[in-house]
């Protein structure tokens, strides 16, 4: 493992971080025992940062973390959570929150402390509520190591957060395909320039990166037959001597070796030209098949109407990625073939994730899209119920 230092303070972090975001589960929920082994075998094998959020899972991820860091783990890693700003209204909420999150995470002190999601409007909110000397007031009890945000906003907002707080750390969104988007490329530029440690969200895009169309394959294994996907997108981010770290949203044991199998080996600087050549003809061709620039993060759900909005962006995605018809797997798993409608047709478009979606997708919009694509009059009112008719036939012989 790679470790690389937070400039103000000097710590030494494992160059790859696990993000709590995506642990493994089982009936939608955390699976406990699959999750500690797989945060356990990470630090085991060098990791040494933990990331963590209130929102993660409903709720159900800084526990699991608390409950995975016994037996000695604590010690051998830094954690960091968030205070949510969606949650917070007073000077006084802020320490509440502290509180509850140093508990479920069965801790005295949080490492990394960072204010979640931060955009324009949410920035503004909390400091007006006085959150910057509520950070200091944290530092000095104890209670919280150093200081950062996450963000989901614009270049000109991240410069003036930056600026207006002497941070330890922030935490952007970067990979191949966002180096202009929010903070980008810039962001992660002048935060390092101030002397502020950076830490990457999002390496994969929330797992589209991990698997690449045959046109984008064709291209990376012309240069290097051998690597995957995804150690082209961490090579990308890890090439910058600027990025402290980035946290992968692992679930499978599989992802984590090869996570730490590419960390060992992804030095700063190392990226040929010929292969960053390679990648901006990678980002031309994602560009062109792209349809809904989704991570899978989430923050946009439960929809008050039971659209999986998630699922119903990565079938859309996946037709035009992969160039494959993904209507019966759309049909079985989101149309009521194995539960619950949760379809895009059911959006009502009352904005309720709109708000909430970190990439200001115009969701309401998107989903019609993917509605027209996969509900068409003729599908949704002559082929689906001829194939549910077929396939309830089906169960019923099947039960005799």
């Amino acid at each position: 493992m790679q470790y690389r230092t937070v400039p103000k303070s000097g710590d030494k972090l494992s160059v790859l971080g696990i993000g709590a975001m995506r642990l493994p589960t089982q009936f939608g929920r955390i699976n406990e025992k699959e999750a500690i082994s797989l945060i356990r075998s990470a630090i085991d094998l060098g990791v040494t940062y933990i990331d963590t959020a209130v929102p993660y899972h409903a709720g159900a991820s800084e526990p699991l973390v608390g409950k995975a860091l016994r037996d000695g783990y604590r010690e051998r890693v830094s954690i960091a959570t968030k205070l949510p700003p969606w949650i917070v209204f007073s000077r006084e909420d802020m320490d509440t929150v502290l509180a509850e999150q140093l508990s479920k995470l069965e801790t005295n002190i949080i490492d990394y402390y960072l204010l979640h999601s931060l955009e324009a409007t949410s920035w503004k909110k909390l400091s007006d509520l006085d959150v910057l000397p509520f950070l200091d007031e944290a530092k000095q009890s104890g209670k919280i190591k150093y200081a950062g945000f996450s963000f989901h906003g614009d270049i000109v907002t991240f410069k003036k957060i930056i600026d207006a707080y002497d941070w330890d750390f922030c935490q952007i969104q970067l990979n191949i395909l966002d180096e202009q988007y929010q903070a980008g490329l810039e962001g992660l530029r002048y935060a390092a320039s101030r002397n502020i440690a950076v830490f990457i969200m999002e390496p994969l895009r929330g797992g589209m990166l991990a698997k690449a169309p045959n046109s984008v394959q064709d291209v990376y294994t012309k240069l290097r037959p051998t690597w995957t996907p995804v150690e082209w997108a961490l090579r990308y981010l890890w090439n910058y001597p600027e990025v402290t770290l980035l946290l992968s949203g692992m679930t499978e044991e599989s992802q984590l070796i090869e996570n730490v199998t590419i960390a060992e080996k992804a030095l700063q600087n190392s990226l040929s030209d010929e292969e960053k050549e390679m990648i901006r003809e990678v980002q031309n061709i994602y560009k062109k098949e792209i349809k809904v620039e989704c991570t899978g993060c989430g923050y946009c759900m439960p929809c008050p109407f039971g659209v999986n909005i998630q699922q119903c962006f990565s079938f859309y995605n996946q037709k035009y990625m992969y160039n494959r018809s993904q209507f019966f797997m759309y049909l079985m798993q989101l149309d009521g073939m194995f539960g619950p409608e949760s379809r895009a047709g059911l959006c009502r478009k009352c904005g309720a994730c709109v708000s909430k979606c970190p990439q200001q997708l115009q969701i309401p919009e998107l989903l019609s899209d993917v509605q027209k694509e996969f509900e068409g009059p003729i599908k949704q009112h002559f082929i689906v119920p001829i194939i549910k008719g077929c396939y309830g036939m089906y169960k019923k012989l099947k039960m005799k």
